[in-house]
């Protein structure tokens, strides 16, 4: 594997931060079976917004909505 920086100037520091950053990657995806599909992000899981209450009908139900004015 070759890595190449082309742009900046990183100090040694920085450029073994970020290659420490990407071996772990590599060593996380060889340590995956083959077979196994990939785990989702949490952030992309669509239950994380479906999992919010929709406000219900009720008197105060008017002061949850919003109607932009003409």
């Amino acid at each position: 594997m070759t890595i190449k920086v082309v742009r900046g100037n990183p100090t040694p520091e920085e450029l073994a931060a970020a290659l420490a950053v990407v071996r772990a990657r590599a060593a996380a995806a060889a340590a995956l079976p083959s077979g196994a599909p990939p785990v989702p992000d949490a952030w992309s899981d669509p239950s994380r917004i479906a999992a919010r209450r929709v406000p219900q009908p009720g008197p105060a139900s008017w002061s949850r909505t919003y109607w932009p004015g003409g």
